[in-house]
């Protein structure tokens, strides 16, 4: 099925083509990760060593809209203040999969349990300037949960239309001064909100994989 006809059908038919272009719970991305450095002509040192992390771009279904859930991070913390991303973070390696440190960390943050949560599958990785290969993984949810965000992390929670997300006119290529550099990166602002950076980022090249199909190893 095709992109158009999948956002055509509904979600049932969404979510059917995104089991078949993401990658499976159990299997390694079949891509080279993105990065920020990407966007810069400064791709990161080959053999970093990288801390991993997962991030959950969580689907929620009402009836037969999909809209993916996004937090602001709180105002106070030390990094990245503000900003908006997936819920996520660390992985506790040897402890936990990467898919199990995404359900733990969603409930961390917004207070929805993993059993609420039907995983399909993951994308490849992103890493950061911070230096973590961040995996998302994508799982569905049914409207209605009365969300309970740890106020530590998180000051607001909100959805945005999948079908916005994927169409590629919603994704600018905007730059600013970071630390004395001109960098660039994705953006895409959303109703008052601006969603950019490595979550832009991560949501460009699930929109490449929802358009063109899972990539070949």
């Amino acid at each position: 099925m095709s992109a158009a006809r999948a956002l055509a059908g509904g979600a049932d038919a969404i979510l059917e083509r995104l089991g078949d272009v993401l990658d499976p719970l159990h299997q390694r991305a079949t891509r080279v990760r993105f990065g920020d450095g990407d966007l810069n002509g400064t791709p990161s040192p080959t053999g970093r060593k990288l801390k991993p992390a997962a991030v959950l771009a969580l689907l929620v279904r009402d009836g037969d809209r999909l809209d993916i859930l996004f937090t602001r991070r709180a105002d106070h913390l030390q990094a990245h203040a503000g900003q908006i991303s997936f819920p996520g973070g660390r992985q506790n390696v040897g402890r936990e999969t990467l898919a199990e440190c995404a359900l733990r960390e969603t409930e961390e943050e917004i207070g929805l349990p993993a059993d609420r949560i039907t995983l399909i599958g993951h994308w490849e990785g992103y890493e950061t300037v911070t230096g973590y290969e961040v995996t998302p993984f994508i799982g569905v949810t049914d409207a209605g949960f009365d969300y309970t965000p740890d106020p530590g992390e998180v000051a607001e929670i909100f959805c945005t239309p999948f079908d916005f997300l994927m169409n590629p006119d919603n994704h600018r290529l905007e730059e600013k001064e970071f630390r004395g550099r001109l960098r660039r990166y994705y953006a895409m602002p959303w109703k008052g909100r601006y969603i950019w950076g490595a979550t832009a980022g991560m949501l460009k090249a699930l929109s490449k994989r929802w358009a063109l199909g899972r990539p070949r190893d």
